[in-house]
């Protein structure tokens, strides 16, 4: 079931290439036109989002609800055509829609311009100026394109593990150096890989199936699956249509279990194992309760030999719901299996979420900073990323070192606020330290108020004496100003978070 996946541009070397290199492997190929037309029968129209995309119209609220069905469709094509063998799939950016699949061979292949150019003119019978100037904006569409869709540049070097250039390598040797790249051992599929594709196989097709029923599919919705355990998360101006969401995956194959929840954005939660007594989570779910959040648990595994050849932790235990009541938010729920490794907590902490209306998606990363990063969706947003414990087999400095490493690679990918659990309380809630604040700054800006309205007449003076009293004035205005700004604004902060009005 290995996948490798060809991001081409327009006319020639990428499709040739796809095709050399599956008839040397034995593996199908599948081109992005095949996919497309399948989507089009299926009732996404493909055509229309394209049109959108590349010009620049607004996207809709409907629009982009079947821009979600159209990433839907393609990861569950890809997923399903990869199920039963090897796959060698050619089109934009098809790896983007498996993300934290780590068995695919990502390949950026580059025509010759030049070439591109001569066959546009003879295709098209255009002049070499139009020719040029239609194959440029092509690749300005792809760009376009799987920025909106993905949010990542088409061009980032980083998206791919190796790019061909049809200036330098024919078809035939391109085709046989990646026959033997993807021979390596970080190509192969493995069974933590696996269920992986079986993850994204299923969320795919709850994602399908609630966009295909009339009753669902203008809501807005978020979904995850692990082992068979399924999140969704929804809006709170949905809540009234979401109660039908349960009813709709009855009969999808593949359901252990169905968690709902209404939240109105997101938190990332990471961390090596977790413990629902702890004061970090309480502050977390305090959080999460302030802002009407979702709990995404990422449990984080340094140790690749403690899971890759052992299934998955069991979550699920959760039975689907179908009282109509509660707007599809579970109120109690059995408990949940042990992890397969004692002490991870991960049952527990669920099982916490769910009881509190706070849970999200669960789920394991072996690996470093860089597997979690390519393991998480660039276009999902999170309100906060919170970092724990994590690399808890490294020394203190190598640990501290990493957790650091990790906080800033997930602020420059995600582009969310990233912290860690010891500053949680202090950055968001508020506690002893906010009120001694709070009671600082109030003092300091009553003081300025006074200070100002009480000796009005001697302060316009001074401002506007003339002479050498003039650069006086001025220094103490540039002083003053950002002085009072930063006490009225510490006040105004502290007071707007004891309310919660943020």
């Amino acid at each position: 079931m290995q996948i490798i996946c060809i991001s081409r541009s327009s006319y020639g070397y990428g499709k040739e290439l796809a095709e050399k290199l599956a008839e040397k492997l034995g593996y199908r190929c599948l081109a992005r036109e095949d996919l497309t037309d399948r989507a089009t029968h299926a009732g996404i129209p493909v055509g229309k989002l394209e049109t959108a995309v590349l010009k620049r119209q607004a996207v809709s609220e409907s629009l982009a609800l079947e821009m979600d069905r159209f990433k839907a469709f393609m990861t569950a094509s890809l997923c399903e055509e990869a199920r039963s063998g090897g796959l060698v799939y050619h089109g934009r950016t098809g790896h983007l829609v498996l993300p934290g699949l780590t068995h695919v061979l990502r390949v950026r292949a580059i025509a010759d311009m030049e070439e591109r150019i001569r066959m546009a003119m003879r295709r098209m019978n255009l002049s070499r100026e139009k020719a040029k100037s239609y194959v440029e904006e092509v690749d300005e569409d792809r760009r376009r394109w799987t920025r909106f869709l993905y949010n990542v540049n088409w061009d980032d070097s980083s998206l791919y593990d190796i790019t061909v250039n049809s200036a330098h390598l024919s078809v035939e040797n391109s085709a046989t150096a990646i026959m033997h790249m993807a021979a390596l051992p970080e190509f192969q599929a493995t069974p933590a890989s696996r269920r992986v594709l079986e993850n994204l196989l299923l969320s795919a097709r709850c994602r399908l199936a609630i966009g295909k029923d009339e009753r669902t599919r203008d809501i807005k919705v978020s979904i995850s699956a692990q082992e068979g355990s399924v999140s969704v998360t929804y809006l709170p101006r949905d809540a009234r249509k979401a109660e039908a969401i349960p009813h709709v995956l009855e009969g999808l194959e593949g359901i252990r279990s169905l968690v709902m929840t209404l939240a109105t954005t997101s938190i990332l939660y990471v961390q090596e194992r977790f413990d629902p007594q702890a004061p970090s989570f309480g502050h977390l779910v305090e959080v999460a309760e302030k802002w009407n959040a979702a709990v995404e648990i990422v449990r984080l595994v340094d140790d690749p030999g403690a899971e890759a050849s052992t299934s998955e932790p069991d979550y699920a235990a959760l039975p689907i719901s179908r009282e109509g009541g509660d707007g599809g938010i579970l109120d109690d729920t059995p408990a949940l299996e042990d992890c397969e490794e004692k002490g991870c907590g991960v049952p527990e902490t669920l099982s916490r979420l769910i009881e509190v209306g706070r849970a999200g998606a669960v789920r394991t990363v072996v690996g470093g900073a860089q597997e979690l990063a390519a393991s998480l969706s660039r276009t999902e947003q999170y309100s906060l990323v919170v970092v724990g414990d994590v690399f808890m087999s490294r020394g203190a400095a190598v640990r501290k070192r990493m957790k650091r490493d990790l906080v800033s690679l997930l602020m420059d990918g995600l582009r969310s606020p990233v912290i860690g659990t010891e500053d949680l309380k202090q950055q968001y809630l508020f506690g002893a330290k906010q009120w001694v604040s709070l009671g600082l700054f109030g003092l300091a800006t009553a003081l300025i108020y006074y200070a100002v309205f009480t000796f009005q007449e001697p302060l316009m003076n001074f401002l506007v004496a003339p002479g050498s009293t003039r650069f006086a004035a001025t220094a103490f205005v540039c002083l003053f100003a950002p002085l009072a700004a930063y006490v009225i604004g510490g006040f105004a902060h502290n007071l707007l978070k004891l309310i919660k009005f943020e």
